[in-house]
């Protein structure tokens, strides 16, 4: 009888501690139920075309910046009202994992994003976010969520010094403390001792056919200190080819891009090449 209630106590201050820790308004709790039900039966064997069909019901959500900069204290933030394309990303994986346990609660879902979303799967203050969308990848496929196959598919490796949050203390206000910068400035060193592979620009097309719908596509950068500036979610459409599902900020909202991958990339000046992350 003991042991029970003692197990019931635990339980019950963990949900506390879980709530203090998170961030979701009474409509958002809504529309993450009403998602649920929207993807009940969705699931595919071939789990690229499950993130997929995931993806494509937030077509048309608009585009907002930020959303997870909000308060003094690190928070998981839950949102689907407004996403930018990393919260676009994570959202859809967090929800197609679901579809895959069969789990459908809120909790199921917010567990799912704080995994997806912080170093290790566990929130442990604003350093604790993956910020750098190669060390997302990276931590994402240590916990076997993912893997990187840019190497697979023609990438090559490359170094670059990735200091654009400590460079530029100032954009982001949690770096006003010092302890979170300090944190930071450390997981840019440790990004720093580690190759980044990258699939050049100009070799995307003649590999695309090695690129799956499903496929986590993170688009690198020649901008100093950053390695990836947009992300978003291969699709193989009705011409063939591949194209991006994303976050647009030219749109502002959720879309599938016009053109083909390959030729996308070929409008936006900074772009290097991509990044290819495959669903587990």
């Amino acid at each position: 009888m003991l042991r029970r209630f003692i197990t019931l106590l635990l339980i019950f201050i963990g949900q506390i501690l879980l709530a203090q820790q998170i961030t979701c308004s009474p409509k958002d709790k809504a529309a993450v139920e009403n998602k649920l039900l929207e993807i009940d039966g969705m699931y595919q064997d071939n789990f690229g075309e499950t993130m997929v069909n995931v993806g494509k019901t937030f077509m048309k959500t608009p585009y907002v910046a930020k959303t997870l900069e909000i308060g003094d204290t690190e928070t998981l933030v839950v949102n689907l009202q407004g996403l930018d394309c990393t919260t676009f990303v994570e959202n859809v994986l967090a929800f197609s994992k679901l579809l895959r346990k069969e789990d459908d609660s809120f909790e199921a879902f917010v567990k799912n994003l704080e995994v997806v979303r912080y170093k290790d799967g566990e929130l442990d203050g604003y350093a604790s976010r993956l910020h750098y969308f190669s060390e997302w990848i990276a931590n994402n496929a240590e916990k076997g969520l993912l893997k990187d196959i840019t190497g697979e598919i023609g990438g090559a490796e490359i170094t670059k010094d990735i200091n654009f949050m400590s460079t530029h203390r100032d954009l982001y206000p949690f770096l006003s403390d010092d302890v979170n910068y300090g944190k930071i400035k450390a997981s840019e060193n440790y990004l720093n001792s580690q190759a980044i592979c990258v699939l050049a620009q100009d070799k995307i097309a003649e590999n695309e056919h090695l690129i799956q719908s499903g496929d986590i596509i993170a688009l690198a950068t020649s901008i100093i200190g950053l390695d990836v500036t947009h992300t978003g979610i291969a699709t193989r459409e009705k011409d063939g080819r591949i194209h991006l599902l994303h976050a647009s900020t030219g749109s502002m909202e959720v879309e599938v891009s016009k053109l083909p991958l390959a030729d996308y990339l070929k409008g936006i000046k900074s772009n290097t090449g991509i990044m290819v992350a495959r669903p587990l």
